[in-house]
């Protein structure tokens, strides 16, 4: 079992940057593709960005493209979610969760961090 906790979130104005993580415990972190999803209020949650085992691909919706930045520490057992030029649309709860696979599909991620709050003022 792998647990995950985010934290960075917080409260921001549009322009601003804030820098999420996502510290991972129990099983090899560095065995896992990882993911960032997002839910905002009244929407399904969706799909951010995603890393691959060693960090060396990664993949972003279109519409943080450019903006945001994935990135992981593996000796450190931690991801990251950089996110600059904030726009109140980027307001949500931000989720990391892993899986076994390089994949966009919520399906395909087995465990989920609890969230961590975004808010994004115009």
């Amino acid at each position: 079992q792998v647990q995950l906790v985010e934290s960075g979130g917080g409260l921001a104005q549009a322009g601003d940057s804030l820098r999420l993580s996502c510290a991972a415990s129990g099983r090899t972190f560095s065995h896992y593709s990882m993911g960032w999803f997002r839910q905002a209020p009244g929407k399904e949650r969706e799909f951010v960005a995603t890393i691959s085992r060693s960090g060396g691909t990664n993949f972003y919706a279109d519409s943080v493209k450019g903006r945001f930045t994935i990135s992981r520490d593996n000796a450190k057992n931690t991801a990251y979610l950089q996110m600059n030029s904030l726009k109140p649309e980027d307001t949500a709860v931000y989720y990391c969760a892993v899986c076994q696979v390089f994949s966009t599909l919520q399906k395909d991620y087995f465990y989920w961090g609890q969230g961590t709050q975004v808010t994004v003022s115009s």
